[in-house]
């Protein structure tokens, strides 16, 4: 999920504050984040949705991805001015100060944390803390040493909906890490699309992303394709916990066959392409299968 908002690169323009900040806050992917956290605390919660106790999770999850966001940004900042795709960042082109966005970024991921705390429950909060650390001083760092780093990224990125979760249940459960797996296995094949169409940029970086030391794409196209079919099974959890129907369970199948074809067009061609119709199939499928998921959401 962290890459999603940056395949459209932008060229380096004037820009008012609110776009600026926008580019800070990564907004399209606050509200990717957002809206799995929803859906997570939709499909939790049992009875009338408590709308107040709704928008405090959403209010609490949406400062700390935020911060995070920005201290990401802060952290990589000299990577970003080597790539095309990010040197038009608020930082990279100047536009905020390294101390103004140090400042943004630990007063709301840490106001979020609070804020959680209090409004909402200390579980939600404390996995909001595992989500900003594990982001920040474990993936961010791995991106320059090991091409794992994009398993490991998928943590932090599929926390938000068993944030949701828990937030309306106030308990760890199965249902809730099946949603955490179902965003786990998707952000891989999404990610590794999104590296290999970028892979030269993020050489000149010294980001050590798998289609960077595999440029003849076997690997990267083995991945992607094990990952989605990995997905399949994993996507059914909801429909075998009785969180769903069979309504869910024909989409998510139907689903997770498309987003597979997909895939193993990508790793047979292994061409920027054939990697576009891999990233914009993930980001069809995910909103669909969520979308599926709630509509169908046994009362």
């Amino acid at each position: 999920m962290k890459a999603t908002a940056e395949i459209l690169a932008e060229p380096i323009v004037e820009k008012g504050w609110v776009s600026v900040y926008c580019e800070l806050f990564k907004a399209r992917l606050t509200f990717l984040v957002l809206l799995t956290t929803l859906v997570g605390f939709y499909l939790g919660f049992r009875g009338p949705v408590d709308y107040p106790l709704m928008v405090h999770a959403l209010l609490g999850t949406a400062l700390v991805a935020s911060g995070a966001s920005a201290l990401n940004q802060l952290w990589e900042r000299k990577f970003d001015a080597k790539m095309r795709r990010t040197q038009s960042r608020p930082l990279p082109s100047g536009r905020l100060q390294p101390q103004t966005v140090l400042l943004i970024g630990i007063v709301s991921s840490t106001l979020g944390l609070i804020y959680l705390a209090t409004a909402v429950n200390v579980l939600t909060s404390c996995i909001g803390a595992v989500t900003l650390i594990s982001y920040l001083f474990i993936y961010t760092p791995l991106k320059r040493i090991t091409w794992l780093n994009t398993a490991v990224g998928a943590i932090p990125g599929a926390l938000p909906p068993l944030m949701g979760w828990t937030a309306a249940r106030g308990q760890l459960t199965g249902e809730g890490w099946a949603l955490f797996a179902i965003l786990a296995f998707w952000q891989l094949p999404h990610f590794l699309a999104i590296a290999w169409i970028y892979r030269d940029e993020y050489a000149r970086a010294g980001f050590k992303m798998l289609p960077v030391l595999d440029p003849h794409g076997h690997r990267t196209g083995r991945q992607a394709v094990s990952h989605t079919l990995g997905l399949l099974p994993v996507s059914l959890c909801p429909f075998l916990f009785h969180i769903t129907g069979v309504a869910y369970l024909v989409g998510a199948v139907a689903l997770g066959l498309a987003f597979l074809w997909f895939a193993i067009q990508f790793s047979r061609d292994l061409t920027v392409t054939r990697a576009r119709q891999l990233f914009y199939a993930s980001i069809l499928y995910l909103p669909l299968l969520l979308a599926v998921m709630v509509l169908d959401k046994i009362k």
